[in-house]
């Protein structure tokens, strides 16, 4: 029998309630460990790569039992999201405007440290800052979005991250920081900078260039976090006004910018955390 079409107001829905609430609504039939109370166990099976949506891992005795008794692997077109993920994204093919809040992290002075290196030193080194950022967004329930270059993106949804999502975007900064060294002992193993902005973005299923479904979150917020993070020094994490206000945070220790960002015709007030 030929599936019925899905409405649009139905995939904005099931996203809203997916993003919101971190479950899935009751129109859409969810296996037992798909639920929100999972979420938390999951991500402590070992180990990663895993899912960027639900953590599933992929290696380890995580990744066999899951592929054994679940019957969840790495999706054969898109290899940062499980078969499960992709097929929700593929089905429910739209997305909604949500409020969230997007993290970059930046590599310093690449350029120079692959000149210094051999092409094999620095990719263990870009490797070892992939896995030491990705691990600290998982943890604070972040989704992934994307690494280019020397440059790691994700965001924070209520659903997932919870009310303070914004707080939990600022806490993945700091911690992603110290993970590389910023602990004010000795100098970092490798230099970066973080920014962050909240606001309004589309968060939804959109189409990869090789055909493969794939969650992406896109507008104005994500440029916005981009063009902070291009300007955040080593051990700087540049805030903007918005994602401040979000998090509730005092400004005793911080110091305050208005940035010009390339593309913006306003100056933004931001604020810089030093690590």
């Amino acid at each position: 029998m030929k599936e019925s079409k899905i409405s649009e107001e139905e995939i904005k829905n099931t996203w809203r309630t997916f993003l919101i609430t971190g479950d899935m609504p009751e129109n859409v039939q969810a296996s037992w460990f798909e639920h929100k109370s999972m979420r938390p166990i999951i991500k402590r099976l070992p180990r990663s790569p895993r899912c960027d949506i639900c953590y599933m891992p992929f290696k380890g005795i995580g990744g066999y039992l899951t592929r054994r008794f679940l019957g969840v692997e790495a999706s054969k077109l898109n290899p940062h999201m499980c078969n499960l993920c992709e097929r929700f994204a593929g089905k429910y093919h739209g997305g909604v405007e949500i409020e969230t809040a997007v993290m970059f992290i930046d590599v310093r002075n690449s350029t120079p440290m692959a000149e210094k290196l051999s092409a094999e030193e620095f990719s263990k080194k870009m490797n070892r800052f992939y896995r030491a950022v990705t691990a600290i967004f998982y943890r604070n329930y972040g989704w992934v979005q994307k690494f280019q270059g020397d440059e790691v993106g994700g965001f924070f949804v209520p659903g997932f991250a919870g009310k303070g999502f914004a707080t939990k975007a600022v806490k993945t900064g700091r911690q992603a920081l110290k993970s590389l060294g910023y602990n004010g002992i000795g100098e970092p193993w490798i230099q970066a900078g973080v920014g962050i902005h909240a606001g309004t973005a589309y968060v939804g299923s959109v189409m990869t260039s090789s055909g493969a479904s794939d969650i992406s979150i896109l507008g104005d917020t994500v440029n916005v976090a981009a063009r902070l993070t291009s300007q955040a020094a080593s051990g700087e994490i540049i805030i903007s006004e918005a994602a401040r206000k979000a998090t509730e945070m005092s400004t005793e220790q911080l110091e305050y910018r208005k940035l010009a960002l390339k593309g913006k015709s306003t100056e933004l007030d931001a604020w810089v955390m030093r690590i």
